[in-house]
């Protein structure tokens, strides 16, 4: 009879298919340590299942519109910090694709995100960054900026996708049909993706700029407005990469564009 600790390194090692044979193998076996070794197993299972099924109702709107050609999803990062750029994502993804636990960036840790990152556009049929600056946002105001970043983005794609899905918008100057999904990056599977890819995008940004101006915490707050960033930016003032229209509750500034005084 095998021991418990080889019937262990069986099931660590076994795939997914393989391990209802496996279940079936040991199901007769009498010893506690056996049982509760399928009995993980089985429940890790279901919680796979239970993740697919998950995964799947993300993909309504996918399904919806697949008719109508490639389906893209849209998605930005950083409308309403007080520095740096606001980042968008446009992400084309197969139709038979998984990426397991893919959801709203917000509600994913930073490990996950970095790691979905990558495997978002090694599976992605396309995908398009797009960017608008500090001093853009403060010429053209912020949702203006962000229409632009869309822009880039959707340019970016090759292939070109025949829809948009967007999250909450409608993008001007776009002629392509588009479906605004209120909260679309908790429901659409490819606005979910767009949004990682944006997130990811600019939070990597942010720690770049940390490691050149360490005194304003971009690292940890990402240019939101925490309390230790407002500190920073009274004690220190203004840096290149803040939002001179946001900021004026907390510091002065002038009328042209990148001042402060």
């Amino acid at each position: 009879m095998k021991s418990i600790a080889e019937i262990k390194r069986e099931f660590e090692q076994a795939g997914e298919q393989e391990l209802p044979v496996l279940f079936a193998q040991y199901q007769a076996d009498t010893r506690g340590g056996v049982a509760a070794l399928i009995a993980r197993y089985q429940k890790q299972l279901a919680k796979l299942a239970a993740e697919r099924e998950r995964l799947e109702q993300m993909r309504y709107y996918e399904h919806q519109y697949e008719q109508q050609g490639l389906v893209c999803g849209i998605d930005e990062a950083g409308r309403g910090p007080l520095a740096g750029p606001v980042v968008a994502a446009a992400v084309i993804l197969p139709t038979d694709c998984e990426i397991l636990y893919l959801n709203d960036s917000k509600q994913l840790t930073e490990k996950r995100r970095e790691a979905m990152f990558d495997e978002i556009k090694e599976k992605a049929v396309a995908y398009g960054i797009g960017m608008a600056s500090p001093a853009r946002i403060d010429e053209i105001n912020i949702l203006q900026a962000t229409y632009e970043a869309m822009r880039q983005a959707i340019a970016a794609l090759d292939p070109q996708p025949q829809i948009l899905l967007n999250d909450a918008v409608r993008i001007p100057g776009i002629t392509l049909p588009q479906v605004p999904i209120i909260k679309g990056d908790a429901k659409s599977l490819s606005i979910a993706a767009a949004s990682v890819l944006a997130k990811v995008t600019r939070d990597r940004l942010m720690r770049e700029y940390d490691a050149i101006m360490p005194e304003y915490g971009f690292a940890s707050n990402k240019g939101y407005g925490s309390a230790a960033h407002i500190e920073a930016l009274q004690t220190y003032g203004p840096t290149p990469i803040h939002r001179r229209s946001f900021i004026g509750n907390f510091v002065p500034v002038d009328n042209e564009p990148g001042g402060c005084v």
